[in-house]
């Protein structure tokens, strides 16, 4: 009988689509900079979507770079739509400070951006990651949508192509 020193962990993921919002570099007073997004997962019935948000910091090069390329788009009001996996996920409170519900508490939710699937800026498909394992890769990541969300536009041709998206150095 064998026994293994290494630890295990339970992961709890979570997979969706939706829009990828201010993009930014975080500068805490302890530790290091690090990138950052909020992201409005859509939710429900596609004929009445809501939305949950999501405040994450970008994990791993790849979602650093992809997340990267968007800035632009993003900064430009261009609608950026992503397939998405999420980790860690964890609960901030706060008061808010301004506006008609200042001084009330309120609650953030945020998590660890791991994994981009696929990119979609103003309803064009303009990246999509390769698949490792066809059985896992399915399980795993979010489908993008085949029928357009009604604020989007539809895209006459199948080909992938990256112009809206800005490269960062």
């Amino acid at each position: 009988m064998t026994t293994s020193n290494e630890k295990s962990y339970f992961d709890l993921h979570i997979t969706g689509l939706g829009y990828l919002n201010r993009i930014r570099e975080v500068k805490p007073k302890k530790g290091d900079a690090f990138l950052a997004c909020d992201i409005a997962a859509l939710n429900g019935p596609s004929d009445d979507v809501s939305y949950v948000r999501f405040d994450t910091r970008v994990s791993g090069s790849e979602a650093q770079h992809l997340v990267r390329r968007c800035i632009q788009a993003v900064d430009t009001e261009k609608k950026v739509m992503i397939g998405f996996r999420l980790g860690d996920l964890w609960t901030d409170t706060f008061t808010y400070s301004k506006g008609k519900r200042a001084g009330e508490q309120g609650v953030s939710l945020k998590a660890r951006l791991l994994f981009v699937g696929w990119i979609k800026v103003d309803g064009q498909l303009v990246y999509k990651a390769e698949a490792k394992d066809e059985k896992t890769a399915a399980s795993r990541e979010p489908a993008a949508p085949t029928v357009p969300a009604a604020d989007e536009a539809v895209s006459g041709t199948g080909t992938v192509e990256e112009p809206a998206l800005a490269e960062t150095a």
